[in-house]
């Protein structure tokens, strides 16, 4: 599953990432039906970066140190846990543990991302 959301995040243009993902949610509509839904559902929002020039795509490819922190934190917080009685039970775990990253992040004066002008190519 990494291997094909990668291909797609990093198609040579929309069509292809759009073709890569019709490929993917068709592959997993039988044995994963959820999971398909929600690829159909949510992944298309993430593609409107190609929308965006070359240079600045590139550039937001390079939130993993973000990211990875996010999901270690999840991690280390769900392994605790180890079995969640229902799917609420883990939402509610895993949304507070956001919630507490985001207020954490909003009393930071540091500023992470930089703001930059989209400019036509």
């Amino acid at each position: 599953m990494g291997a094909e959301l990668h291909e797609i995040w990093n198609a040579a243009s929309l069509a292809k990432a759009e073709t890569s993902l019709a490929d993917l949610v068709t592959e997993y509509r039988d044995t994963a039906p959820k999971l398909a839904a929600w690829l159909e559902k949510n992944v298309p929002e993430g593609l409107t970066v190609f929308t965006l020039p070359k240079h600045h795509r590139r550039r937001m490819l390079t939130s993993n140190p973000m990211e990875r922190s996010v999901q270690q934190e999840l991690k280390r917080r769900t392994v605790k846990v180890r079995v969640f009685p229902n799917e609420v039970a883990l939402e509610r775990l895993v949304s507070a543990v956001l919630l507490e990253i985001d207020d954490k992040w909003a009393a930071n004066t540091k500023a992470y991302i930089i703001k930059w002008e989209c400019q036509d190519p």
